[in-house]
């Protein structure tokens, strides 16, 4: 990281990286997302209906149980373990495989700050483009809970709807966006890293790339037990 600023290079051929970034990492990752945020939303409202079965308990409660559940954990946790392994992998088969095919060797014989010129871009557009992702997988959870709730039969529309809106904190929003930008750091710097020290060939790449995947997603983990216990508690 300290050697990311050390040769910077024209703020041109960044601007350009990291708009080829933002489209790769938020764009290519959409269709997984939503995919994954429809059907999530859909099971934890059909869950949380079948386990408030006390009729003390209003189904607009229903409503609420999902809102948060998908808010505080499931978009910005759940979903960043899901781009772990799809933009994690990604970059450190990427950078892998331009290290042991000397590339990255060829940048620095250039004089061009090799790890600034790859590395930086990446960091820079998660940061730029995961939170956006999180609100558009936040939106699609509650939106495929309300559509399963209602045609299940099991939370009618209009409780799902007074759930979701009742006792709203906008809060648990930016805790939310908090969390997003902690987890893309993680994502693209310890991917990046694990692809840009890789040595070897074919084979090495391929472990570097598992090596990002499982320690960016532990890591993640941890930070989730921190930052919600220095927010939240």
């Amino acid at each position: 990281m300290g050697s990311l600023f050390m040769k910077p290079e024209k703020f041109s051929v960044y601007y350009k990286q990291v708009m080829h970034e933002l489209v790769r990492i938020g764009v290519g990752a959409l269709g997984i997302v939503a995919l994954t945020s429809v059907f999530m939303g859909a099971v934890i409202t059909i869950q949380s209906a079948y386990n408030l079965v006390n009729p003390m308990v209003p189904l607009y409660a229903v409503g609420i149980v999902a809102r948060d559940s998908i808010i505080l954990e499931f978009s910005p946790t759940i979903i960043m373990l899901i781009l772990a392994g799809k933009v994690g992998s990604s970059i450190a088969s990427e950078l892998g495989t331009m290290r042991v095919t000397e590339q990255i060797d060829a940048l620095e014989i250039m004089g061009i700050n090799s790890s600034g010129y790859l590395t930086l871009p990446k960091i820079v557009a998660g940061l730029i483009i995961t939170p956006f992702v999180i609100i558009l997988s936040m939106f699609l959870g509650i939106l495929g809970g309300w559509i399963a709730g209602d045609l299940s039969g099991t939370v009618p529309s209009a409780d799902y709807i007074q759930g979701i809106q009742d006792q709203f904190l906008p809060f648990n929003i930016v805790f939310a966006m908090i969390k997003a930008l902690v987890f893309a750091y993680i994502i693209t710097s310890v991917s990046a890293f694990h692809g840009y020290f890789t040595e070897g060939g074919a084979l090495e790449v391929g472990q570097s790339s598992t090596k990002a995947v499982v320690y960016s997603s532990t890591a993640i983990l941890v930070f989730d037990y921190i930052l919600t216990q220095l927010i939240l508690a």
